[in-house]
């Protein structure tokens, strides 16, 4: 039977608040401001974790990822400095759109409901 919690999920929440904080407080790179770590998916070996972001603002994602990219070296040796783990995992930076999508479905539905509510006001 697995464990509840498994290694590969703890080791991704635990890279998900340093990398947080790292973006946050110690990256100095102005492209990478204003972005916001949604996930990580750690491998199950360990050796690459993929990043999960979003943006906030009106940025354009592909100079933060470019970005991301290039403070990754650094926000490793961070994480390696931070955490106890003997072989710290590579970095792999993913735009994460749900939030947009999310919030465009959730615009579909309110226009569906206020064109259908106007609807059935004109029936009675």
């Amino acid at each position: 039977m697995p464990k509840e919690f498994s290694r590969g999920r703890r080791v991704g929440e635990q890279l998900q608040r340093e990398l947080a904080k790292l973006l946050q407080f110690e990256v100095k790179d102005p492209r990478v401001t204003g972005v916001t770590v949604q996930a990580v998916q750690p491998s199950r070996d360990l050796s690459v974790a993929k990043v999960f972001y979003t943006v906030m603002g009106d940025k354009e994602v592909a100079e933060v990822q470019l970005g991301l990219e290039k403070s990754a070296g650094f926000l490793r040796h961070e994480l390696g400095q931070r955490l106890i783990m003997r072989h710290v995992p590579s970095l792999v930076f993913k735009y994460d759109d749900s939030v947009v999508r999310g919030a465009t479905l959730s615009q579909l539905i309110d226009e569906a409901v206020a064109t259908d509510r106007a609807r059935h006001d004109e029936e009675e």
